[in-house]
């Protein structure tokens, strides 16, 4: 499958984006300002972007949830990790010189937006980037999901998800030398495969409204303005 340029994308950036690749957790401006730059040279490229951010750098609602923390009540904590991470992004963007809006799920004036599914689309229109904070807004669904929400009511042509690993293979590449990096793999093969590169909720999803995904390596230069220019890379889910 060749990935045609396209006019508007979702890209999904988990938490880990943010962090310092050091100790892998909290906010390293140095490396917010990175994955800024390389969303501005996206945008300079006329794509209207969206971004879904991740939490997880901050704190993981699904880790404190097993070590007993009431389910729903660390869902929440961790939608609002996911608004810190919105801001510091959008702080690097302006910076950047990209115009950029924060929406969020749970209302916060003082911060955010509300999300608003007329007035996103009018940002990216406008040639604004779009940062969707606090996932949904409930608890028990992960921000993959919210990223393919997302793509589907803003009409997006893909969703984009910026992962550690370069795309999705046969098996798992850290205990088996020999696995082989998939370019392209249906819907159901993902989902019947029990693959764990994303959440199977999100890929149903993109399933029922036809939205490709598209994984690749976050952590390599240059790779976010390849996929969102639409040039080959990572796996594509279709």
């Amino acid at each position: 499958m060749s990935q045609a340029p396209m006019r508007r994308v979702l890209l999904k950036l988990s938490g880990e984006a943010f962090a310092d690749p050091k100790i892998g957790y909290g906010i390293d401006p140095q490396t917010v300002v990175h994955v800024a730059e390389e969303v501005a040279e996206a945008h300079a490229g006329g794509v209207q972007i969206a971004v879904v951010v991740g939490g997880g750098n901050i704190f993981r609602g699904v880790s404190q949830a097993a070590k007993g923390m009431d389910p729903a009540s660390a869902d929440y904590m961790g939608m609002l990790a996911t608004v810190i991470n919105a801001l510091a992004l959008r702080d690097a963007l302006e910076k950047a010189g990209v115009p950029t809006r924060v929406q969020s799920a749970i209302t916060m004036q003082e911060l955010a937006e509300p999300y608003i599914r007329l007035r996103a689309i009018r940002h990216l229109e406008k040639g604004r980037v779009v940062i969707f904070a606090a996932g949904t807004g409930n608890p028990f669904f992960t921000t993959d999901t919210t990223a393919a929400l997302r793509a589907i009511e803003i009409g997006a042509d893909a969703l984009l998800k910026a992962s550690q690993v370069d795309g999705i293979y046969d098996s798992d590449p850290k205990s088996n030398s020999a696995a082989n990096r998939l370019e392209e793999l249906s819907y159901m093969d993902f989902i019947s495969g029990e693959l764990r590169v994303m959440d199977t909720t999100a890929v149903t999803m993109c399933k029922e409204h036809g939205v490709p995904i598209v994984v690749f390596d976050m952590l390599e230069p240059g790779n976010i303005v390849k996929a969102v220019s639409g040039e080959k890379i990572g796996t594509v889910i279709h």
